[in-house]
């Protein structure tokens, strides 16, 4: 695998490439944010372990900026910020995992050799297709036959919830609990008029209808 280490105590990093040299791995060690920032966008590596505390730039601000970057390199944060609050911020960051120093060099290993068979499942959860319909989730951005088509945050959700489940029946009940957090409730037809809005802006313009009613059961993407 090749790794990036940013890490700036150069005791800690050099033992930290050592060691994943030592198991086989191309490994390039930096000790600055700014500098990884650079490195990570351009040189392909399969996962990163990134300290919280850098120069230049902290960890965290460098997750943030490749996430948004459409960067989906697996991330380990390696440091000695250890609260429930600090492991949650970081992977409210973009971080994948999470292991706080002092560390055992097996277990650090072990995370990584995780972490790597995980970026093709990432990658290709980024972009979902039904038919000439495309929906980005980096980018939030959602297309059929070339047309930008531009939706509202909760329509995006319903079709997100869909398109995750191409060809699958999904109910009122399952999308009031996906997508609005709310159990069943008879009376409400807001799920009917939200297909309705979307319908108009993913089917109406179009020859092929892909968003389908199952009468009495609920609603199927097909494509």
């Amino acid at each position: 695998m090749k790794l990036l280490i940013v890490e700036d105590d150069s005791t800690t990093g050099s033992y930290i490439a050592r060691g994943l040299r030592e198991e086989g791995h191309t490994v390039d060690l930096l000790t600055d944010g700014r500098a990884a920032l650079v490195q990570a966008t351009a040189g392909g590596y399969d996962v990163m372990v990134v300290d919280r505390m850098l120069p230049e730039v902290d960890g965290m601000t460098l997750v943030k900026t490749l996430r948004a970057a459409g960067n989906l390199t697996p991330v380990l944060f390696l440091t000695s910020l250890g609260s429930v609050d600090d492991r949650i911020d970081g992977l409210n960051a973009g971080g994948d995992d999470y292991l706080t120093k002092p560390f055992a060099f097996g277990e650090l290993s072990a995370r990584v050799n995780a972490l790597a068979r995980r970026p093709q499942a990432l990658e290709q959860e980024t972009v979902l297709r039904a038919g000439d319909l495309e929906m980005n989730l980096i980018t939030r951005k959602v297309t059929r036959a070339g047309r930008d088509i531009d939706l509202l945050p909760r329509e995006f959700a319903i079709l997100e919830h869909l398109l995750r489940r191409k060809g699958r029946v999904q109910t009122r009940t399952m999308l009031l609990e996906s997508v609005w957090d709310i159990s069943f409730d008879p009376m409400t037809n807001v799920v009917e008029t939200h297909i309705s809005r979307l319908r108009a802006k993913v089917d109406k313009p179009f020859d092929t209808e892909l968003i389908k009613t199952v009468r009495g059961a609920g609603y199927r993407i097909d494509g």
